[in-house]
């Protein structure tokens, strides 16, 4: 099993250069023992003008059977034949074998490490590598070249694959599963090629030589860090990586698409997927109130009820639905007949889902609710055709700049019949004693608004995209101050008329939206953030 990796230079920035990144002198011939065998790292040439590092991987036989699943080939199952375990391509085709042994071999290439010269890792140079024998398996998802064009060339490769053809004698006999690669690339990093490689070597081949275990979500995760996200095949990859076990594979999809939806914010993942209590249960059951009069929770969700009961919705979407208390309270009433609940938070899904018991649930009860992933500063044709959409305690945690995307994504582009909107009142924060001036209700606020910046809002966007509105306070009201929390009715009325200082909107599900309208102009998030004791819980 052979793989080489060349790269060119000048005496200015010498091609041996190379050595330092992969850790590897080209003066010396080194060997390593890898699970299945011996591996080798050797230079062919080696000058300023060009330098090859070549990795041999020499399997042992019967290393292989012994530490095999059955087939000699990395599947459960039934052999493809008797001798199966004897007579297979593991040693010659570049495979999972492969991968292993580069982890094993580069492992600080692979990081990105080079403490001699910090400056190399981060450059990309001119890259070539070689596999003159890759198994390319379609396994009814296409394969041979165009496998590997699909998975090579979106990172920025250009691809050279052929098949090798079963026997050169004989061309009538066609080609062969295997192909011979070769990648070129200037704007690739070392680093990012053999994590690249790492992953992509075994979906090619479509089978593993170990088992697939949970611990490789986290694996596939870190080595596709930077590129898998927002890579068109990442479900390919994603689920032939794990080996089709389609638990894992959901549960990796799903931590991908959170990192393509932070990576499109310029935010955290850990930002976005905060909506999840992460104290012990025991620790936070401490803290539920004692038996009295409702709380402000419930009090917004009655009102939120009441609201949708009036507009005669059957078809509801929640969007943020947090852990789903609303969605709770919307399946108790037969006329909601339909459910969507959407959370960026992967962890909030999670917990709605057992929250809600969905999976115990009689499956008539079960099949009113759907949870899907989301961000709704996105357009995302699944909320279209809805009779009404809340946003509870949502918009609040949104940067001021990024409000206008929702509005078109939710007013504009879903455009349900109706949308109920609540958020804190701000001028009700000086009645809880432990809130400090000028502090908001949660870390995670970035604003909050006075009952006037509320109406200026909600006035804005019915104007801008045909709706009416109307105003209900949320809790016990004071007479100074309001009530704690405030709630927006938006009916639609007629079809909505594109201001003259908005720019058209991108509509495709997922796309960035461009809206010009502007949040009413308001104080920024403060320092300080406490939450008040029975105040403002989700």
């Amino acid at each position: 099993m052979f793989m080489s990796i060349s790269t060119t230079g000048s005496a200015e920035d010498p091609a041996t250069d190379l050595g330092f990144l992969l850790h590897k002198h080209p003066d010396k011939v080194q060997r390593f023992t890898t699970s299945h065998g011996e591996a080798h790292v050797f230079y062919p040439e080696a000058g300023d003008e060009a330098c090859t590092a070549a990795l041999l991987l020499d399997i042992d036989p019967v290393a292989l059977v012994r530490k095999g699943r059955g087939d000699g080939r990395g599947r459960g199952g039934s052999p493809d034949f008797a001798l199966a375990q004897y007579v297979n391509d593991r040693p010659y085709a570049a495979s999972s074998l492969l991968a292993v042994a580069l982890r094993t071999v580069f492992r600080s290439a692979m990081k990105g490490a080079c403490p001699a010269r910090p400056e190399l890792p981060g450059r990309a140079r001119p890259l070539r590598i070689e596999l003159p024998a890759v198994p390319a398996n379609g396994a009814g998802e296409g394969g041979g070249p165009a496998l590997v064009v699909r998975l090579f060339e979106p990172l920025g490769w250009q691809v050279e694959a052929t098949a090798i053809p079963l026997d050169e004698s004989f061309p009538e006999w066609g080609e062969s599963r295997y192909v011979r690669i070769a990648l070129s690339s200037g704007t690739v990093r070392l680093a990012d090629a053999l994590q690249q490689l790492y992953v992509l070597l075994p979906v090619l081949d479509g089978a593993k030589h170990y088992w697939v275990a949970p611990d490789e979500v986290d694996k596939l995760l870190a080595a596709g860090q930077g590129w898998l996200a927002a890579h068109p095949e990442r479900a390919l990859i994603t689920r032939r990586y794990l080996a089709r076990r389609w638990s894992l594979t959901r549960a990796a999809l799903e931590r991908l698409e959170l990192a393509r939806l932070a990576e499109a914010d310029d935010r955290e993942v850990e930002e976005i997927d905060n909506a999840v209590d992460d104290r012990p249960e025991e620790e936070a059951a401490q803290e539920q109130p004692e038996p009295g009069p409702p709380s402000l929770a419930e009090q917004r969700r009655t009102a939120i009820l009441a609201a949708l009961r009036e507009t005669g919705a059957a078809r509801v979407a929640d969007l943020g639905c947090g852990q789903g208390e609303l969605i709770g309270a919307l399946l108790k009433d037969a006329r909601f007949t339909e459910i969507l609940g959407v959370d960026v938070s992967v962890r909030a899904l999670q917990a709605a889902n057992r929250k809600l018991r969905l999976e115990r649930l009689p499956e008539r009860q079960a099949s009113r609710v759907t949870l899907a992933q989301g961000a709704l500063t996105y357009t995302d044709a699944r909320l279209k055709g809805f009779d009404a959409a809340v946003l509870c305690e949502v918009i609040e945690h949104l940067d001021l700049p990024r409000l206008p995307a929702l509005e078109y994504a939710v007013f504009g582009a879903a455009r349900p019949r109706a949308v109920v909107v609540t958020t804190p009142n701000a001028e009700y924060n000086v009645r809880w004693e432990s809130l400090p001036a000028g502090a908001v209700r949660h870390a995670d606020h970035r604003f909050e608004w006075s009952r006037a910046e509320f109406r200026a809002w909600a006035g804005k966007v019915a104007a801008a995209y045909g709706y009416t509105v109307e105003l209900r306070p949320v809790g016990p009201e004071d007479e100074e101050v309001g009530a704690p929390s405030q709630l927006a009715l938006f009916t639609a009325t007629t079809a909505p008329e594109t201001p003259a200082t908005t720019a058209t909107p991108t509509t495709t599900a997922h796309a960035t939206t461009a809206h010009a309208t502007t949040a009413p102009d308001t104080t920024t998030t403060p320092a300080t953030t406490t939450t008040p004791e029975g105040g403002e819980p989700r």
